[in-house]
């Protein structure tokens, strides 16, 4: 049979389904099956915190639930707010709340470093509240917070006071103690650089002496005792932070911490090229979590 004839006998064959990776988490690429009575949603929100109502958007999974909900919070400022990742989550059962602290992306305000773990406190407090638990389709037993960079540092500090969640999750966290204890004109040479157009009420200058003045407070080397009985998850990247959250880690373990897992990734701070490899370490480990419940 010449090569033309086959293709044809080719072509004509069933084509089978394309195959996806095995090793990938089927949330990365397949949607829910769809719910009528329920549906998948997103929810616009507004959380009490300080004298103020900050903004956030909860991406609510599809289904009756109670669903197991993960609490997101950004960087500094927060130009990667891993929505991406949320979706992800979403679509593998959980939902997710993103918000933004006080003075920054349109919440007002002026923006502080300490508001911002008094801010993810409130946001926990709102899904545990069974009015909003209802709304949202919120499981107030199992929430579990994650952040990426400045918000990895708040997630530490976070769920070092909070020993009702289900976990953590630190994304190329940035500590934000030690940071304190370098020269103020480079911290705020630093602040700046980061971008200061989504901020009100602060300048490099007024977080770089906050940084100063809390350096022992915001040191998350601290909360290590604390953070003992948490399930954590630490992920770092190639970005020069993979030194404190090592640090951090290797406290916890040293303290008796059993529940920590941690990896680390040759990519990015924003993990510009492993976004698919995000998604799918931290489905896995959202897993665990689930199975251990």
């Amino acid at each position: 049979m010449n090569r033309t004839l086959v293709a044809i006998a080719l072509l004509a064959l069933p084509l089978p389904a394309l195959a996806q990776p095995a090793e990938l988490p089927a949330a990365i690429y397949t949607d829910p099956p769809a719910d009528k009575e329920h549906p998948a949603a997103m929810e616009v929100i507004h959380i009490p915190s300080g004298r103020v109502e900050i903004n956030g958007i909860a991406y609510v999974a599809a289904g009756a639930g109670p669903h197991p909900t993960v609490i997101l919070c950004h960087g500094l400022p927060g130009n990667e707010k891993s929505l991406d990742l949320a979706q992800a989550m979403r679509r593998a059962g959980w939902t997710v709340i993103a918000f933004n602290y006080r003075g920054s992306w349109g919440s007002p305000g002026h923006y502080r470093f300490a508001q911002n773990l008094e801010d993810a406190a409130a946001v926990l407090a709102f899904a545990r509240d069974p009015a909003h638990a209802a709304k949202l389709r919120v499981d107030p037993a199992r929430l579990v917070i994650m952040g990426h960079s400045m918000g990895g540092w708040v997630t530490a500090l976070t769920a070092a006071k909070d020993k009702k969640l289900l976990g953590a999750a630190m994304i190329s966290a940035a500590n934000l103690g030690a940071f304190g204890k370098a020269p103020r004109e480079q911290l705020a040479a630093g602040m700046k650089a980061n971008g200061q157009e989504a901020l009100a009420g602060t300048s490099p200058e007024i977080m770089a002496d906050e940084l100063i003045a809390h350096a022992d407070a915001f040191d998350w080397l601290e909360a290590a005792p604390a953070l003992a009985a948490t399930d954590l998850f630490i992920l770092s990247s190639d970005d020069g932070l993979a030194p404190g959250t090592d640090a951090l880690a290797k406290a916890i373990r040293d303290g008796g911490g059993t529940k920590l897992k941690t990896l680390h990734v040759a990519t990015d701070h924003s993990w510009s090229d492993a976004r698919v490899r995000l998604q799918a370490e931290v489905l896995r480990w959202l897993e665990t979590l689930k199975a251990g419940d």
